[in-house]
């Protein structure tokens, strides 16, 4: 059976191929055509004018079997089958903002709502009402349609604003907890990998009491808005998660009137805006008042590799929560060593004998417990593994336990120093994480190589060891092996902290249904928690575990961001003035915009009205300053003052000056405007500057991280 797409989320190797172009058998390859906005003429008609612009460059007068996709309800653009010469006629043509390859995209829970402060039932304010009109759409694996977390039970007829369909395929269902389906890969949109079940019901699913991973985890799985909408639409199958379904989806699901859009789901690598799909169709959602929460993917712990990085999108990374899985290897001397996994299995304290290597005759393991860096055995009792910087608990089909490398070492010396060594691996136990929340050692990391002066990733949210949703086709281990069946599973990646993120951006606009994009986003980022300044712990080489590269913002925090205070708002005349910046030329931001654009004068991209501050300084001997301008728009109370603080980082040798210092308000929805300057030198290479600049007026505190560097830590 082939692996299930989140195990490579959680390893860093989804899709095993690192191969980003789909290939055609006869020297042609699917290219995405991007034009930019609907051209608002009532005598358009997309598809014929793509079918036109075929025609014309391959000469032939049928193109059925070249067109792959239309998209022509939210955005204007194609993709075709195409030869490189052909490519390059295209890309020239009027129009044609453009064009690149069908690349393909990777993919990237009862305890975590608790530790983010959202309780379960009464114990958290509410606006049912609101939050029964709310509809998140879900672009990933498809959907479970019979999963409890997708009951309609107790749910009225849809939103009267939904124009979406129930198009899932042979034996699927909608209902009015699950509205809308789509599916964009010919399998149907049900769920055949379980990852997006688990991030659909992560984000929106109802509670399923005594919910648990054979026993470990028991408790209440639930979404952060249970009594909301979900519309899937299926753009991942087992083997493609191609650029041309998902701009499919976005196309879809802007003309199909959902309130939020979750996708976690990353390219292979950063690209430049005009060429990433997933920044694409979130642009042409933000204009039409939806935000699109994203993952920042799961390369990390290494430098500078984020692909989620416009500034239209809510870029999430992953955290701890302070619930862990542990997993005991008790040995023959008595001594118990504490490793990480999710392990079902109870060999019910029997001692096993311990075999050491990282290569074996699978015949001279049967009957025994395997010790290795690397391997697991499938005729050995159990496996004891290493780890390195990818710490989380995962799950195997037999026992097993992976220990940090202090504890493995000890092992190891037992093992040698002993003539008969023993040992028995117990059962999994959830305990508390004192250091959480962390960033997960997978989670991508900053800086933001497409636009070096704007931070990404934005916030941090739980995804590790996340209970939800999962399917009953496949075992929780991905392993042939594995028998097991389950209705809810462990998983770990960005894939899991993105829908956190969009069930709080849901969870805020039940009680602020007006708020744009950019306001539920700046309410987000200003009122998270500063994160944990311990670094991981596993591995020394993750420097940047504990800076705003890892954690952006910090740990998102629900109920504050229901009252922010302040917030930086932003339109789409301030994107467009964004990538005036960073040198798109007018003639591409009209086809992108569907307007008139003049980009006039140099605009810095730093200069964005963004809730954090950041800039590359491109030499580290000398002294510097730079200088960022925001505006800050008062949605608490009229005739409030707030007073400027600045708390610096890390020891860092920062000068930082806000002029005014004082901002005063004699009314709501009251803009003031202010500069923060920044000034040193001997920046330090090896990790980023930062400090804190919080607004208080006594009630609110909002909080802007401010960050310069050098390099990009590659």
């Amino acid at each position: 059976m082939a692996k299930r797409a989140e195990f490579f989320c959680l390893l860093v190797l989804f899709f095993s191929s690192v191969s980003a172009i789909i290939d055609d058998p006869q020297n042609k390859q699917v290219y995405v055509v991007y034009m930019g906005s609907l051209p608002s003429q009532l005598e358009y008609t997309p598809m014929s004018h793509h079918m036109s612009i075929l025609q014309e460059v391959t000469g032939e007068s049928s193109v059925e079997g070249r067109l792959v996709r239309s998209y022509k309800r939210s955005f204007n653009g194609f993709a075709a089958r195409l030869t490189e010469s052909e490519r390059e006629r295209v890309a020239e043509m009027e129009g044609v903002v453009s064009v690149f390859p069908n690349m393909n995209y990777k993919l990237q829970t009862t305890a975590s709502w608790d530790f983010l402060g959202l309780k379960e039932g009464k114990n958290t304010k509410r606006n049912l009402a609101i939050e029964s009109d709310i509809i998140i759409g879900v672009i990933d694996t498809g959907i479970w349609p019979e999963s409890e977390s997708f009951s309609d039970k107790g749910f009225g007829p849809p939103p009267k604003k939904w124009k979406g369909v129930c198009s899932g395929g042979k034996n699927f269902t909608c209902n009015n907890k699950l509205i809308g389906a789509r599916d964009y890969t010919s399998e149907g949109a049900r769920d055949l990998q379980g990852h997006g079940t688990h991030t659909a019901s992560t984000a929106a699913g109802n509670a399923v009491e005594n919910t648990s991973f054979f026993g470990i985890g028991n408790g209440t799985a639930r979404g952060g808005v249970p009594a909301s909408r979900i519309a899937a639409y299926k753009v991942c199958s087992e083997t493609d998660c191609t650029a041309a379904s998902l701009l499919s989806a976005f196309d879809d699901a802007i003309a199909d009137g959902v309130d939020l859009i979750s996708i976690s789901i990353a390219g292979n690598y950063p690209q430049k805006y005009e060429k990433d799909a997933t920044a694409i169709g979130a642009f042409h959602a933000n204009v039409k008042g939806i935000l699109t929460v994203n993952a920042a993917g799961n390369s990390g712990p290494i430098p500078a590799n984020i692909e989620s990085s416009a500034p239209w999108m809510l870029s999430v990374a992953a955290s701890t929560t302070n619930r862990g899985f542990f997993t005991k290897v008790v040995l023959g001397n008595g001594k118990t060593l504490v490793g990480r996994s999710v392990n079902s299995f109870d060999l019910k304290g029997k001692k096993y004998p311990l075999v050491y290597g990282d290569f074996f005759n699978e015949s001279l393991v049967q009957g025994k417990i395997v010790v290795s860096r690397f391997t697991s055995s499938e005729v050995a009792v159990a496996s004891i593994r290493r780890y390195g910087y990818e710490h989380f608990a995962s799950i195997s089909s037999k026992p097993f336990s992976v220990l940090p490398p202090d504890d493995f070492d000890s092992l190891v010396s037992y093992i040698n120093s002993t003539r008969s060594p023993q040992g028995s691996v117990l059962k999994t136990e959830a305990f508390f994480n004192q250091t959480a929340p962390t960033v997960a050692s997978f989670s991508s990391r900053g800086p933001n190589i497409i636009a070096v002066d704007l931070l990404k990733p934005d916030i941090s949210a739980p995804g590790v060891e996340i209970l939800a949703a999962y399917i009953p086709l496949i075992s929780p281990s991905e392993e042939e092996s594995d028998k097991r069946r389950v209705k809810y599973s462990v998983l770990s990646g960005t894939s899991m902290a993105c829908p956190h993120v969009a069930g709080v951006a849901a969870y805020i606009k039940t009680f602020h249904p007006e708020w744009s994009p950019s306001v539920i986003k700046s309410a987000i980022m200003t009122t998270a928690w500063p994160m944990n300044a311990n670094t991981t712990g596993f591995e020394s080489t993750d420097v940047l575990a504990s800076t705003e590269f890892a954690s952006g913002a910090g740990h998102v925090d629900p109920v504050a961001a229901i009252n922010p205070g302040l917030v930086y708002e932003l339109d789409k005349s301030d994107y467009i003035a964004f990538l005036c910046g960073l040198n798109y030329t007018s003639k591409t931001l009209q086809l992108i915009t569907g307007e008139a654009v003049t980009c006039s004068g140099k605009t810095l991209p730093r200069n964005l009205n963004y809730p954090s501050m950041s800039a590359k300084i491109y030499d580290s001997n000398s002294s510097f300053t730079v200088t960022f301008k925001r505006t800050v728009t008062n949605l608490g109370t009229p005739n409030s003052t707030y007073k400027s603080k600045i708390i610096l980082n890390r020891g860092a040798k920062l000068s930082v000056k806000v002029t005014p210092s004082v901002l005063s308000f004699k009314r709501v929805n009251e803009k003031q405007s202010f500069t923060v300057t920044v000034s040193g030198n001997n920046l330090n290479r090896k990790l980023p500057s930062s400090a804190n600049l919080i607004w208080s007026d006594g009630t609110h505190n909002v909080r802007s991280v401010i960050v310069v560097y050098i390099g990009d830590y590659s």
